[in-house]
């Protein structure tokens, strides 16, 4: 189940996305880092909250990138929809950094694939609001079998932008991190159509 996208497409399907969507990419990127970073501000407890609702807000902003990406009625109510499923979000971010713990303290490198291999786990919990969060990480492993490579070039072909975001004094990357979104969705969902025909062709 290999992506047959080369990356360089996927890019250009995901600005045409955007186009006329900048606005709520943006937006939906300011709210959820405002939620995620601000908290962090409050003494002690900050850190506590942001532990609990970072897997809720990873569904959120995956919905929303989704939405984008598929052309459909994005709207930044979505970036709080992982709340409706705010156990199954939890568990799921817990349990994958766990994972990529437990694989750090062997290796950094085994760490790095690992967190490659659970990397699609909030786009399948975004996508599919009733899959569990041991399922979606599961999913997640198989559908980056063969792909976890793919991904990390794809990543790479931002090195340059986010530079130059860094050297804008962080606000080019207002415009770069809905990109580098909206371009990953695009490559969940090129691995999740894979997925479907390969599963066609077996029945």
């Amino acid at each position: 189940m290999h992506s047959q996208t080369e990356n360089k497409q996927l890019m250009a399907e995901a600005r045409a996305s955007l186009k006329g969507h900048w606005g709520i990419a943006i937006g939906g990127f300011l709210v959820y880092a405002l939620v995620v970073v601000g908290l962090q501000f409050i003494p002690i407890i900050g850190s506590i909250i942001v532990l609990f609702i970072t897997g809720a807000m990873l569904i959120g902003i995956n919905t929303l990138n989704l939405a984008i990406s598929r052309n459909e009625n994005a709207q930044i109510a979505q970036l709080f929809e992982g709340f409706n499923t705010f156990g199954t979000a939890l568990a799921a971010y817990l349990l994958q950094f766990l994972f990529v713990l437990l694989w750090m303290l062997l290796l950094i490198i085994p760490g790095i694939i690992a967190a490659y291999s659970y990397a699609m786990t909030f786009y399948i919990l975004a996508d599919d609001k009733t899959i569990g969060a041991r399922d979606a990480i599961a999913k997640s492993k198989q559908m980056m079998a063969g792909n976890k490579a793919k991904l990390f070039f794809l990543s790479f072909r931002f090195f340059g932008w986010i530079l130059l975001g860094m050297l804008t004094l962080g606000i080019g990357l207002i415009w770069v991190v809905p990109y580098i979104n909206v371009s990953i969705a695009k490559f969940y969902d090129d691995l999740k159509k894979n997925q479907l025909a390969q599963e066609a062709s077996l029945v």
